[in-house]
């Protein structure tokens, strides 16, 4: 099903990673004890008609890795071959995540976006490397090296992976074939860097829309990815054609009118991030549902939405000028197509 052999990954990602990459969480039935077909397939019908290029199937919410498998077979059936999917190495140790990867690829997904277990202690460069080397051998997927500060290696090195670790890894790794580049978040310091460095080996990308979108007026961003862009409906699709059509300025009218709903959704980010090191993934779901996802319940451990943030997420949304379903939060937690 991988349209390329894996000496031709990065030739193939630079051809065809052209697009916005986004996010589907999946859908549970209401008791949780199964996955919710129905859901699932609605959210991947979702992606298509919003315009984006791809889609990573999120792992990170107490799915098994037969689960996963199912989630995989379902998406890339509906997809028919008008989204990318992109399997989610997020699994509780090397070991299963190597199992997962294997399946996802003979399943459906063309690329892997690559992370580290939370039990996953690394104090050298070299148990980094270690870990990365053996996943990427274990595949022939393109692979999305991820550096960012949620696998909290800076204290290995302040960058998290140092610049000289991302150069080897490059260099040894053939089917490294995009950078996610986002250390030292919040500021731009571990993208520019990167895209210095390695921006004629592999694609390398911003995936925070806020920051990417002025990027692009400096720098040709050819993809962005993976994030929760279904908060703003197919608007980020559009303005990404925008931007690559040369369009800059028309582009950035869209960008400041929905800047109250980037505002607000930093603003939540910013209350609970810092301490829990991980990403809500309820408040991710329920955002897509404003905008005619699925939604539906997620099995414990789950962190808890707010009503606060729901009022201020959905109301941010008219503010910058979008339409969110008028359907009561409480549905939110039934979804769109309960089994």
């Amino acid at each position: 099903m991988v349209r390329y052999r894996k000496q031709e990954a990065r030739e193939w990602a630079r051809e065809n990673m052209h697009g916005m990459c986004n996010v589907v969480i999946p859908s549970y039935s209401l008791d949780l004890k199964r996955l919710n077909e129905k859901g699932i397939r609605h959210d991947i019908r979702k992606e298509i008609e919003y315009g984006f290029w791809g889609t990573l199937l999120v792992s990170e919410v107490a799915i098994t890795v037969e689960e996963y498998r199912q989630f995989v077979r379902w998406s890339h059936d509906e997809a028919g071959g008008k989204l990318v999917l992109v399997h989610h190495a997020m699994f509780n140790t090397l070991e299963e995540n190597i199992e997962a990867v294997q399946i996802a690829e003979k399943e459906g997904c063309e690329l892997v976006l690559l992370g580290y277990p939370h039990n996953f202690y690394a104090t050298t460069e070299a148990q980094i490397y270690d870990y990365t080397k053996k996943f990427c051998d274990a595949t022939r997927l393109g692979v999305i090296l991820f550096p960012v500060p949620h696998w909290g290696f800076e204290r290995v090195h302040p960058a998290g992976m140092s610049p000289e670790l991302v150069k080897r890894m490059v260099k040894e790794i053939p089917n490294i074939v995009c950078i996610k580049a986002e250390s030292g978040m919040p500021t731009p310091a571990g993208f520019i860097q990167t895209w210095r460095n390695h921006s004629q080996e592999v694609v390398v990308t911003c995936p925070v829309e806020g920051e990417a979108f002025p990027l692009a007026g400096l720098v040709p961003l050819q993809f962005m990815g993976t994030s929760n862009y279904e908060f703003y409906g197919g608007l980020l699709p559009r303005m990404f054609k925008m931007m690559r059509e040369g369009r800059f300025d028309e582009m950035m009218e869209l960008y400041w009118k929905i800047n109250p709903s980037r505002v607000v959704q930093r603003s939540i980010s910013a209350s609970y991030m810092p301490g829990a090191g991980i990403l809500h993934r309820m408040i991710w779901k329920y955002q897509a549902w404003l905008n005619g996802f699925n939604g539906g319940p997620l099995r414990q451990p789950t962190m808890k939405i707010r009503d606060v943030h729901m009022r201020q997420l959905r109301e941010s949304l008219k503010r910058s000028g979008l339409d969110p379903t008028s359907d009561p939060d409480s549905e939110f937690f039934v979804g769109r197509n309960p089994v």
